[in-house]
């Protein structure tokens, strides 16, 4: 379907520089056909766009006053301007609603408005299903669990009983939500461990994303909360009674422990490891491979933490260039 670039550049929130044409499609500087709209971040790179085969270009204030012989969408930050376009260029996938013949779905299963449930799903008693919601191939759905509308749940996903998921959620194949959360308690005479009951939920809010082989363990008496526009990566694990807040970015392999508060708009890079009963506080960022240590409050919007036990970064590479100085002395 093709749009014409006054329009795109309403939606992608950009300044349309030369004469309006239709695009229909999105590409890179090097694939680019007539038909494509393509984006550069970066003012080096604007002469290869400008005369690459595309039949427009999305780019930075640094092409204000640039002849061009095509269009521009001049943007403050094009890579969101052109991810705004791709949205409406290249939309997700519809699937076809409907219940596939193999799925199985308990008679108190209730579905919204063209849902679409595919071969072998399954959905047990007292789910709801809202509108436009797809559950993806050999999915399990456990009692009484609620999903939104809009929803994409990927094949193979396992959501366990009670749990709430909100609108416009997305969950990637081999996730598993609600699953017991990890708590034991230790017999000091025999040794032995002996479960503490896992009997809360897990409750996921609107516009949120969790990635393939994602883990979200359900609360031990009361929610895990996940709030809404957060965005969890592959394998990254989210442990019993855990509460991430809004807007969050979480990158694989990461793994946060039991009774976790993580503030709005933290973010958190690849393989970090976060203890029991922490709190990362609001716009903290965490640098890959981090230690939290148990109990620890991390403050601070905007600095970012390295190194085990995490802090400020400068403090980090100071550290670094004194054991660097002292080997050297060795």
């Amino acid at each position: 379907m093709k749009y014409s670039l006054a329009e795109i550049a309403k939606i992608a929130g950009a300044r349309l520089v030369g004469k309006d044409a239709d695009v229909s499609g999105i590409a890179t500087i090097a694939s680019a056909t007539g038909d494509d709209l393509v984006f550069v971040e970066d003012s080096k790179l604007l002469p290869d766009a400008v005369d690459s085969g595309a039949g427009a270009v999305v780019a930075g204030n640094f092409a204000e006053g640039v002849q061009s012989p095509k269009p521009l969408l001049i943007a403050r930050n094009p890579r969101l301007a052109f991810a705004r376009a791709a949205a409406v260029l290249v939309p997700g996938r519809r699937y076809g609603p409907g219940v596939h013949s193999s799925a199985i779905l308990h008679h108190s299963v209730r579905l919204g408005k063209a849902v679409a449930i595919q071969p072998h799903a399954v959905l047990t008693e007292g789910v709801a299903v809202g509108d436009h919601t797809r559950i993806g191939p050999g999915t399990a759905v456990g009692a009484d669990a609620r999903i939104g509308s809009d929803c994409n749940i990927a094949a193979n996903v396992t959501i366990y009983p009670g749990v709430s998921i909100g609108n416009n959620v997305i969950i990637h194949s081999g996730a598993v939500i609600g699953a017991d959360g990890f708590g034991y308690v230790r017999d000091e005479q025999t040794g032995k461990y002996e479960k503490f009951p896992q009997i809360g939920t897990v409750v996921i809010e609107d516009d949120v994303e969790i990635g393939a082989n994602a883990n979200i363990d359900r609360g031990a008496l009361g929610a895990t909360i996940i709030r809404r526009g957060t965005k969890l990566d592959n394998m990254v694990h989210v442990a019993h009674n855990c509460e991430i807040g809004e807007d969050v970015v979480i990158a694989a392999q990461t793994g946060i422990s039991g009774s976790c508060v993580i503030e709005k708009r933290a973010i958190i890079a690849g393989q970090v490891g976060i203890a029991d009963h922490v709190r990362i506080e609001e716009g903290v960022i965490l640098g890959a491979q981090c230690g939290v240590p148990t109990k620890k409050i991390i403050r601070g919007k905007g600095i970012l933490f390295w190194g085990t036990p995490a802090r400020p970064i400068k403090e980090y590479l100071k550290e670094l260039a004194v054991l660097a100085r002292l080997a050297k002395r060795g």
